[in-house]
C-alpha cells in the first residue's frame, strides 16, 4: 500500500494543481503539488528500506483483447523500489526548490507545478511497471511532459522550437521501440515480464526474416529496444534535443537530467537484462554507442559558455558511462551510477539555477567570475557537485564511475578496451570542463557589469535547503550504497531483479582490478583539474590564444561537431521542401483547386444565363410558345 501511495501521490497533486489551480490560486496549487511529492518522498524510500520479498501490487485488468492481456500492476522488487525511492526524493527537492525559483515568474505557476508533478508520476509509473505496455505508458508520459515543460515559456520562440525538437526526436526513437514491443509479443505471446523472462532461453534459436536474411530474434529485439533508449537518454546521433532542452526553466532541466526522462533508457536496459544478456551483438552496440557518447559529449562540454549547456553535455556524457556498464553486463554498476548521478547532477543544475537567479538571469560564464564571496553557499555546493562528478574520493562519483571504468576493462574484449579508453579520456575532460566552469564562475576577477553585480544575492532558504540536502547525497551516496549495489552483498540485495548469465562474472571481479586501472580515473581527473587551473587561473589568456591558433578545432567543438547543421542539410531541408511541394500540388492545386474551379465555372455560367433575362413579357411569351411547339413535336414524333 505504501509503495502504491508513493507512485500515485504525485498524480493527485498534479490533478489538483492542474484542474483546480485557476480556482484555488497559485499558492494553494503549489501546496497541493509539493504535498503530493512530500508524501511520495516519504513512502518511496520507506518502501525501499522495508522491502523483504519481491512482489506485485495488482490494481486490476487494464487491457483484454483476445490473447492480448495486460494487467495494471506495480512491480515491487529491488530495482523498481530503488528507482521509486530516488525519483520521489529528488523530484520532491526539485519541487521545493521551484517554489523559490519560480516565485517571480509571470506565467501561472499552478500550470508549471501540475506539469512537474505529472512528469514525476509518469516516471514513477515507468519504473514500477510490471509489463511493457505500462512501461510504454510511462515512457510516452515523460515524453509528453518534457514537451510541456521545455516549452513552458511559450512566448519564447527558442523554447517552443526546443520543445518541438525534443518531441520529434523522441518520437523517431520510439517507433523502433514500439516495433520491439510488438516483436516481443510475437515471440513470447505476452508483454508481461513474468511471462517473458523465464522463457528467454527457449527462444534463443528463434529468427526474424528481414531484408532477405534471417536474424536472431533476441538480437533484433535488443537493437530495437536500445534505439528507443538512445532517444530517451540522448545518446550519440539522437542526442541533439538535449542541449536545446535548456530553454525550459532550470528546475525542469534538473528534473529531466537527474530524476526522470533521460535515465529511462538506462533503466530499460537493466529491467530487460534477462533478454539483453542473450543478445551479445546488441550489447556490443550498446557499449560502442555509450563509450562514443561519453567521449563526444565531454569534448563538446569543454568549450561551451552557457552554464546550463555545460552541465547538459555532462549529463549526456555520464549517460554514456551508464550504457557502457550495461553493454558489458555490469547492470548493477549502471544503476549505481544512475542513483549517485541523480544527486550530484540535480545539485549542479539547481546550483546553476541559484547562480542564474543571483545574476539576474545571466547564463554566460564569460560574464561571471568572483562570485564565491557573494554567494558562498552556492559556491560550496557547486564545488561538492563537481567533486562528485569528477570522481574525486570520497564523493559519490568516485565509487560508481570508477566501477564502470573497471567493468569496461574487465570485459577483456575489443569493444571493452575501446570503452575503457573512451571513459578514461572522458574522465580527464569531465574534470577539465567542471573546473573550467567553477573557476570562470566563482573565482578570479568579475567580468559582470556593475549593474548586475549590485543585485547579486544568495538564494532564499527554500532554494538553499534542497541544495544542501542534495550536496549531502552527493557526498555520502557512493559510500552508503557501494556495498549493496556492487559490493559483496549485491547478489542478495538485487534478489534477481537484475539478471546476469552464469558466465558473466564482471561484478564480483570489480574489487580485483590492477592498481593501474583502479587509479587511472583519479589520475586523469587530477590532470584535468590541474589543466583547468593553469588555463583559467594561472594563465587566463591561454584559452583565447589556443582558440585563435586552432580555430577549426575550436569551432568544430563549439558547434557540437556540426550535428545540427548536418541533420538540417540531410533531413530538415528536404522534408520542408517535400512538405511545400506536397502542399503546392496536393493542397493548393488539387484539394483547393477542384472546388474553386467548379465554383468559377458555375459563376461564369450564371453570369451568361442572367443575360437572357430581359424583363420583356412578349419575349417570355414567345419563348414559352416555342417550348410548347417543341414539346408537341417531340410527342408526335415518338408516338
Amino acid at each position: 500500500m505504501v509503495y502504491a501511495i508513493a507512485v500515485f501521490a504525485p498524480l493527485v497533486g498534479a490533478l489538483i494543481s492542474g484542474l483546480l489551480g485557476k480556482a484555488i490560486g497559485d499558492r494553494a496549487a503549489m501546496g497541493a503539488s509539493v504535498l503530493g511529492m512530500l508524501i511520495a518522498a516519504f513512502c518511496g524510500p520507506y518502501a525501499f528500506f522495508t522491502l523483504d520479498e519481491p512482489g506485485v501490487v495488482d490494481l486490476g485488468t487494464w487491457i483484454e483483447a483476445g490473447k492480448f492481456h495486460v494487467d495494471w500492476a506495480l512491480r515491487y522488487d529491488t530495482l523498481a523500489a530503488a528507482m521509486v525511492a530516488m525519483v520521489s526524493f529528488v523530484s520532491m527537492l526539485i519541487h521545493v526548490y521551484s517554489i523559490g525559483y519560480m516565485a517571480h515568474d509571470a506565467c501561472p505557476r499552478y500550470r508549471f507545478f501540475a506539469y512537474l508533478s505529472l512528469f514525476s508520476f509518469a516516471m514513477l509509473m515507468l519504473v514500477s511497471a510490471d509489463n511493457l505496455a505500462q512501461l510504454f505508458f510511462g515512457w510516452e508520459g515523460v515524453g509528453l511532459c518534457s514537451y510541456l515543460l521545455i516549452g513552458y515559456w511559450y512566448d519564447r520562440p527558442a523554447a517552443c522550437a526546443a520543445a518541438i525538437k525534443a518531441f520529434i526526436v523522441n518520437r523517431i526513437a520510439d517507433l523502433p521501440f514500439a516495433v520491439g514491443l510488438a516483436l516481443i509479443f510475437l515471440a513470447f505471446g505476452s508483454i508481461e515480464f513474468s511471462s517473458i523472462f523465464p522463457d528467454v532461453t527457449k527462444h534463443g534459436a528463434d529468427t526474424y526474416h528481414l531484408f532477405g536474411t534471417n536474424f536472431p530474434m533476441l538480437e533484433v529485439i535488443g537493437f530495437l529496444l536500445f534505439i528507443g533508449a538512445m532517444g530517451k537518454s540522448a545518446q550519440l546521433f539522437l542526442h541533439v534535443w538535449l542541449p536545446d532542452a535548456m530553454e525550459g526553466p532550470t528546475p525542469v532541466s534538473a528534473l529531466i537530467h537527474a530524476a526522470t526522462m533521460v535515465t529511462a533508457g538506462v533503466f530499460l536496459m537493466a529491467r530487460m537484462s534477462p533478454l539483453m544478456e542473450y543478445a551479445p551483438y546488441a550489447l556490443t552496440f550498446v557499449t560502442f554507442i555509450g563509450a562514443s557518447t561519453a567521449l563526444f559529449a565531454a569534448t563538446v562540454g569543454c568549450v561551451q559558455n552557457d552554464i546550463k549547456r555545460i552541465i547538459a553535455y555532462s549529463t549526456c556524457s555520464q549517460l554514456g558511462y551508464m550504457f557502457v556498464a550495461a553493454g558489458v553486463g555490469a547492470y548493477q554498476a549502471s544503476i549505481f551510477h544512475l542513483i549517485t548521478h541523480a544527486f550530484f547532477k540535480a545539485l549542479l543544475f539547481l546550483g546553476a539555477g541559484s547562480v542564474i537567479h543571483a545574476m539576474s538571469d545571466e547564463q554566460d560564464i564569460r560574464r561571471m567570475g568572483g562570485l564565491a564571496r557573494l554567494i558562498p553557499v552556492t559556491c560550496l555546493v557547486m564545488w561538492i557537485g563537481n567533486l562528485a562528478l569528477a570522481g574525486i574520493p570520497p564523493f559519490a562519483g568516485a565509487y560508481s564511475k570508477d566501477a564502470i571504468i573497471s567493468a569496461a576493462y574487465l570485459a577483456h574484449t575489443n569493444i571493452g578496451s575501446y570503452a575503457f579508453v573512451c571513459t578514461v579520456l572522458a574522465a580527464f575532460l569531465t574534470a577539465f570542463y567542471s573546473w573550467r566552469l567553477l573557476f570562470m564562475t566563482f573565482h578570479g576577477t568579475s567580468r559582470a557589469d556593475h549593474h548586475t553585480l549590485e543585485h547579486v544575492h544568495e538564494s532564499p532558504l527554500v532554494m538553499l535547503v534542497p541544495l544542501l540536502l542534495l550536496a549531502t547525497g552527493a557526498f555520502f551516496a557512493g559510500m552508503a550504497l557501494h556495498g549493496w549495489f556492487i559490493g559483496e552483498a549485491q547478489a542478495d540485495f538485487w534478489n534477481h531483479s537484475i539478471f546476469n548469465r552464469p558466465d558473466n562474472t564482471i561484478i564480483p571481479q570489480l574489487e580485483h582490478v590492477p592498481a593501474a586501472v583502479e587509479y587511472a580515473p583519479l589520475i586523469f581527473a587530477a590532470a584535468g583539474i590541474l589543466l583547468a587551473w593553469i588555463m583559467y587561473v594561472v594563465r587566463p589568456d591561454l584559452p583565447r590564444t589556443l582558440a585563435r591558433h586552432n580555430r577549426r578545432i575550436y569551432f568544430f567543438l563549439l558547434n557540437k561537431w556540426y550535428f545540427d547543421e548536418l541533420y538540417d542539410r540531410i533531413f530538415v531541408r528536404p522534408l520542408f521542401w517535400l512538405a511545400r511541394y506536397s502542399w503546392r500540388i496536393g493542397d493548393a492545386t488539387i484539394i483547393d483547386g477542384v472546388p474553386n474551379g467548379l465554383a468559377a465555372l458555375a459563376a461564369g455560367g450564371s453570369r451568361e444565363a442572367v443575360k437572357i433575362q430581359t424583363g420583356s413579357l412578349a419575349a417570355y411569351a414567345f419563348v414559352m410558345l416555342i417550348g410548347v411547339v417543341v414539346l408537341v413535336g417531340v410527342f408526335m414524333f415518338f408516338r
